[in-house]
């Protein structure tokens, strides 16, 4: 699976030399930060949180408010919550107390 998400990497970003696209004030500039280096220039467009398109993120709180509000209002013990979401206790305590 790595692998692929290499290869998805290396369609997106594409190798430009600078002193084709740059004007030359901009370059001199750069040149003073990093001479010779490889730069990466990320995309003015708004980068999207975590999880936000696969929906990871609304089901890890979900899950998590689930289990503040088993521990908290039903009383369910925190060896029972780890083992209810094979979770580590570090990883419980985590999530309750933050």
């Amino acid at each position: 699976m790595s692998g692929e998400l290499e290869e998805r990497k290396a369609r997106r970003m594409k190798y430009r030399n600078a002193s084709e696209i740059l004007p030359d004030d901009l370059l001199k500039e750069l040149q003073k930060y990093a001479p010779g280096e490889i730069l990466y220039v990320p995309s003015d467009k708004g980068r999207k949180k975590w999880g936000a398109e696969t929906g990871a993120r609304q089901f890890y709180e979900q899950r998590n408010e689930e289990i503040r509000h088993k521990f908290f209002r039903q009383k369910v013990p925190m060896d029972s919550l780890c083992e209810e979401y094979s979770l580590s206790d570090e990883t419980v305590r985590k999530i309750l107390y933050r």
